[in-house]
């Protein structure tokens, strides 16, 4: 494809973008070391959005934390589209996620998920639908991303399992995330730390990728700096996060 194509494809996808952006709203992360390196200011609702973990279960359930913090601050009901019955809503009200806002819909392959997920986008008064898919392809994405874009429902894709380093193929999400978890902080007495996570946001349009560490999901699904790092340098904050 000529490059003047390739340049006005990326100025045609950034228009939609912002214009989705302006249409429905934007969700803060509330850090502002994330939310200022975002385009649009935080996560565009009424989008398509790429999560991953990794095939260690720890990293996996990171991801799905991340994603229940996600739902849990968009307002109204929530599908969650899944392959197979694992999904162990009781902790998810730790990020803030009540089990009573949950509609699971149990697929059993990633085109049913998907299908789901389409399906579930059209209905009025989502406030996001999450399909957990090992696979994400170009064709599905747009599809997802259009009804999106559409209804005005978040839509979350869950690539659980996703080795790290795998190159997905290009999909129309406008985020990609990757979520693992982090080595907790050592408090020197026996308890239980805050847990910690390695947030990498791998692909968003219009911006650069980049990577942060913080602190867990709280009871209201929001994340939060480490102390360590809140009156940090902003010089060594960049190389720790980079």
């Amino acid at each position: 494809m000529p490059a003047s194509s390739v340049i006005a494809d990326l100025r045609a996808r950034l228009a939609r973008i912002e214009g989705a952006a302006a249409r429905h709203g934007v969700l803060p992360f509330g850090l502002a070391a994330i939310d200022q390196h975002l385009p649009s200011g935080g996560l565009a609702t009424g989008a398509l959005h790429e999560i991953s973990g990794s095939p260690d279960l720890a990293d996996d359930a990171s991801a799905t934390i991340f994603l229940a913090g996600i739902a849990a601050r968009l307002p109204g009901p929530i599908f969650w589209c899944l392959r197979w019955r694992d999904l162990f809503t009781p902790a998810l009200s730790h990020a803030g996620l009540h089990p009573d806002r949950l509609t699971i819909v149990e697929t059993g392959s990633d085109i049913a998920s998907l299908t789901a997920m389409e399906e579930c986008l059209r209905v009025s008064g989502v406030a996001a639908v999450i399909g957990e898919v090992a696979r994400l392809s170009t064709t599905a994405s747009k599809r997802l991303q259009l009804a999106a874009e559409t209804s005005g429902v978040t839509a979350l894709v869950f690539r659980r399992g996703a080795a790290c380093g795998h190159q997905s193929q290009g999909t129309a999400a406008v985020t990609r995330w990757r979520i693992t978890a982090a080595p907790s902080e050592q408090l020197g007495i026996a308890a239980l730390a805050r847990a910690r996570w390695h947030v990498a946001l791998e692909r968003v349009c219009g911006g650069e990728p980049k990577s942060w560490i913080v602190e867990a999901c709280d009871a209201t699904g929001r994340l939060a700096l480490p102390a360590a790092l809140v009156d940090r340098p902003a010089a060594a904050e960049e190389r720790l996060s980079a």
